[in-house]
């Protein structure tokens, strides 16, 4: 809410109007900041990242932030994560990183077969969202974010620094062994 707290950046160097359309415009009387987030029943604010994070699908540019919005709306879900992972025929394809409620205990099969369901119903074929793993917990920064960076690194073998604003390490194990699983389970 403006006006902004001593300490935020008050425009960008000789270009006062592009500052004011990227921050000060969309919302008037509100600096955004490009990130998205929520409010839970209990009133606790909750950061899941940049609003702009898309992913190329075969050409096609797609929120991950929309899919994860799917997937949240599904009952047995607490939280999850979307990321583009490397792919050699279009380019990139979406993987969705799934935390269930701690009363689930649902096979985890099922559960997915019905995100992938309701990724395409609401957001369409062109998604093509199609693999997700569960996982025990989420990477976060000790603010909260969801460090999809580092996941997607994870997720396509690639080397990854552990990022210094991590609340537990321990979580990027974590990671790997559920993507190792899940790519033993279903390789023929």
């Amino acid at each position: 809410r403006l006006p902004l707290p001593p300490g935020t950046f008050m425009t960008l160097w000789q270009d006062d109007q592009k500052f004011k359309t990227s921050y000060l415009d969309l919302f008037p009387g509100y600096y955004y900041t490009g990130d998205g987030g929520y409010v839970d029943k209990d009133g606790y604010v909750f950061i899941m990242g940049r609003v702009d994070d898309v992913i190329n699908v075969a050409g096609h540019r797609l929120s991950t932030g929309a899919m994860e919005e799917v997937i949240s709306k599904h009952p047995n879900v607490a939280e999850c994560a979307v990321v583009g992972r490397k792919d050699d025929f279009k380019g990139q394809l979406p993987l969705g990183f799934v935390v269930l409620k701690s009363h689930v205990h649902r096979d985890h099969d099922e559960i997915i077969k019905e995100l992938v369901e309701m990724v395409r119903d609401q957001i369409g074929a062109v998604a093509s969202f199609k693999e997700a793993v569960v996982v025990p917990r989420l990477p976060k920064t000790r603010s909260g974010k969801i460090l999809r960076g580092t996941i997607r690194k994870i997720a396509d073998g690639e080397e990854f620094a552990i990022p210094s604003t991590i609340d537990d390490p321990a979580i990027l194990h974590e990671i790997k062994e559920a993507l190792t699983q899940s790519r033993s389970l279903s390789s023929p």
